[in-house]
């Protein structure tokens, strides 16, 4: 069975920082590209990040130069490292893991991000 469990969010002041992790258990994870998304109330969800098995990054302009993907394979674990953060970076953030062989793709249950004073 996939699980994909994020941890991290919560509440926390404009210019502050937060660190999400997803814990990946049932998939090969070594394989998997790795991303973030985001939701916020009434709006799509969007990419934020995404990392592949071989290190190349891609991120949603909105947020280069404020947050990082990283991954450690051996502990099957992705983090997003996320610094000065502003109230339009409120929203549910979501683990995914794409197999780029297969197409399968999993998600997690999200983690909420409130950015407010």
């Amino acid at each position: 069975q996939v699980q994909l469990v994020e941890s991290g969010g919560g509440l926390v002041q404009p210019g502050g920082s937060l660190r999400l992790s997803c814990a990946a258990s049932g998939i090969n994870f070594s394989i998997y590209t790795m991303g973030w998304y985001r939701q916020a109330p009434g709006k799509q969800r969007e990419l934020v990040a995404v990392l592949t098995s071989n290190g190349l990054t891609n991120s949603a302009d909105s947020v280069k130069g404020r947050f990082t993907i990283s991954r450690d394979n051996a502990a099957s674990t992705v983090y997003l490292q996320m610094n000065s953060l502003k109230p339009e970076d409120t929203a549910v953030y979501l683990c995914n893991a794409r197999n780029p062989f297969r197409g399968t793709v999993y998600w997690g249950q999200g983690t909420q991000i409130t950015v407010s004073s």
